[in-house]
């Protein structure tokens, strides 16, 4: 069903002017918790422990590059277990980081709930800020820290609680979806969250005839075809999946019919239109598991193919490479520099986390 209406910050006259509020704040690091830095030499017992980790990586990270990384994960990896630490890493962390110091690698959901099963005492979110929000919210008492607090998002910029209550009185009694990739403070506001694996199936359960849908303008349009509930959408969208376009994907396939594309849905429905498989991150990457295919375009944000690529080095990416500033911020340097500081703590209101925590556990006990 297509698209009921698409509104932004510009339909609505009395929205708070100025840059989003945030929902959480960086605490200072703690007094006495520093940690000196560690020699970030390359030596033989660097060499020898990281040696296991290089052999995931070897395809995708030349070898003359290793020795500069290997002293700083080396250090990471003993600093971790020191502090008692777990660090998750999203599926666009660089390869270095995913395979090199992430004890957990996923979307973002999965990092938030795999966290809740370990018995550490810290969580280090390598990934975006919303993200570390999502896992404070389901590890409300685990410390979390995030490497750089400038790690935004651009759909999670897009909308704030204030813009939610705006749509709530523009549209009294609809229901309201929340895309995981949003603040603490808009999954405060709305009834019930969703990924984009499940979107479908979390806007169908509300059993309502129209449903807001919020903040990814392309994920409603995708979600928009495959129900019949009607979709109020929001202006939002991915600064690296808006800038795919059809024409660059019929040009792959011009050059290489045989080619297989496969592509998220946070992408313009021309490029989806132009897609061999659309789904989430996960979705994606148990297709490439599945099928092996022998050449294959990604549609998502780059460092993901090369995570693929580490793990399955049989398949060849072309890539149309987009990727994320926000999710580049997150380097070793700055993970080391975490760990040593115990900074940057997220801390979250509790009213507001219990009220967005609901959301979020909503749709984690529907049913599958």
């Amino acid at each position: 069903m297509p698209i009921t209406g698409i509104y932004g910050p510009d339909d609505f006259t009395d929205r708070p002017q100025g840059h989003p509020s945030t929902s959480s704040r960086a605490a200072p690091a703690r007094t006495g918790a520093a940690l000196p830095m560690p020699s970030l030499q390359w030596t033989d017992e660097v060499e020898r422990a990281t040696a296991p980790l290089y052999e995931r990586v070897k395809h995708v990270i030349p070898s003359i590059e290793w020795p500069l990384m290997a002293p700083t994960i080396h250090a990471i990896n003993k600093l971790k277990r020191e502090r008692n630490a777990v660090i998750v890493a999203h599926n666009y962390q660089a390869p270095e980081i995913f395979h090199g110091v992430a004890d957990i690698g996923g979307d973002s959901l999965q990092l938030a709930v795999e966290a809740t099963k370990v018995k550490a005492d810290i969580i280090v979110q390598c990934g975006v800020h919303f993200m570390a929000e999502t896992s404070k919210l389901l590890n409300p008492d685990k410390t979390v820290l995030i490497p750089d607090t400038r790690a935004g998002c651009s759909l999670a910029a897009s909308i704030t609680g204030a813009d939610v209550r705006l749509l709530r009185q523009k549209f009294p009694g609809v229901p309201v979806v929340a895309y995981v990739n949003t603040s603490a403070e808009v999954k405060a506001e709305v009834d019930i969250c969703c990924t984009s694996s499940n979107a479908v199936q979390v806007v169908e359960s509300l059993n309502a005839p129209t449903v807001i849908f919020l903040p990814d303008r392309y994920l409603a349009t995708y979600v928009a075809s495959k129900t019949d509930v009607k979709i109020i959408a929001w202006k939002g969208a991915c600064e690296v999946h808006e800038r795919f376009t059809g024409d660059e994907l019929r040009a792959f396939r011009d050059a290489d019919p045989s080619v297989q594309i496969i592509a998220h849905p946070e992408c313009p429905p021309d490029v989806l239109a132009e897609a061999d498989f659309t789904g989430s991150t996960a979705h994606m990457i148990n297709w490439v598991r599945a099928k092996r295919p022998k050449r294959l375009v990604m549609i998502t944000e780059c460092s993901m193919a090369d995570n693929v690529r580490a793990e399955l080095p049989d398949v060849e990416m072309l890539r149309p490479c987009n990727l994320c500033p926000h999710m580049k911020r997150i380097t070793l340097s700055n993970i080391l520099e975490s760990l040593l500081t115990l900074g940057e703590e997220v801390t979250i209101d509790p009213a507001l986390a219990e009220r967005a925590r609901r959301s979020v556990e909503r749709m984690m006990n529907l049913k599958n």
